[in-house]
């Protein structure tokens, strides 16, 4: 596997985020449900993570989170989860107990350093500072320490809210929306190699990856590599090694 990870990030930390798609209130519990899939699978590499910025749900779950995931080839084995993941289940909140589909998806950059070649012009962004948001009680946020960075050319959003400094939060920031630009040129790159060789990537940031399918059956399919296993909840306690090995092994990227 390590011969896979030859990509110039493939080596860095990763920054991981997970967006709710389709589904509402179902949508945000399923972006729960995979950050405690990625958790555990960081947990069993031991990869240590922190949360970067975290929006709750307006009922339950998540809407959106990003996670700063620190080892060795953690972008190299994350880069592999980028896509939309779909969920199909009885919903626990349908009295009816019917069948929902529930869409996420997930981001992966690396993280870069500041020896890093890019440059951002200071009037091609704009930074918004607001207060951060919390469970409140006495560990409530009062000052306006939240940072969100505009890039204005790329229209690119970053925002970051779990350090109590405003200072600190802007530099984990932009260290993201470097991450993030860094990122969206290796895709210009990757589509344009594509349109020469006249082939089509099979990843980009809107495909849909895997599907987890709950209910009438039990399933966990990769549809760029076809793997699949019947234990989806083995696969939701983070083995998601098979998935990510399969994906290196056939070089779909």
């Amino acid at each position: 596997m390590e011969t896979k990870l030859s990509g110039k990030y493939d080596k860095n930390n990763a920054i991981l985020e997970l967006h709710s798609g389709a589904g509402g209130t179902e949508a945000c519990d399923w972006v729960s449900m995979l950050l405690r899939m990625y958790e555990r699978w960081c947990e069993r590499h031991d990869y240590k993570y922190e949360v970067l910025d975290e929006l709750p749900g307006e009922e339950a779950g998540i809407k959106k989170i990003s996670l700063l995931v620190k080892g060795l080839n953690a972008y190299g084995y994350l880069k592999c989860e980028r896509g939309v993941h779909r969920l199909v289940r009885i919903s626990p909140f349908d009295s009816n107990k019917r069948r929902h589909t529930s869409f996420a998806s997930v981001e992966v950059t690396p993280e870069v350093d500041e020896s890093t070649n890019i440059e951002i012009k200071e009037e091609d962004i704009r930074i918004d500072v607001y207060r951060s948001t919390g469970a409140g009680g006495q560990g409530v946020n009062t000052t306006d320490s939240a940072v969100r960075i505009t890039h204005i050319p790329t229209n690119i959003v970053v925002t970051c809210q779990n350090e109590r400094s405003q200072l600190k939060n802007k530099e984990l920031a932009m260290k993201v929306l470097k991450a993030k630009l860094i990122a969206l040129e290796e895709q210009k790159r990757q589509e344009e190699k594509d349109k020469q060789l006249g082939t089509q990537s099979d990843i980009n940031f809107g495909s849909q990856i895997r599907s987890y399918v709950m209910h009438p059956y039990s399933m966990v399919k990769d549809h760029r590599t076809d793997y699949e296993t019947g234990d989806v909840n083995k696969v939701m306690d983070g083995y998601i090694d098979e998935f990510i090995e399969e994906y290196l092994r056939k070089g779909v990227e």
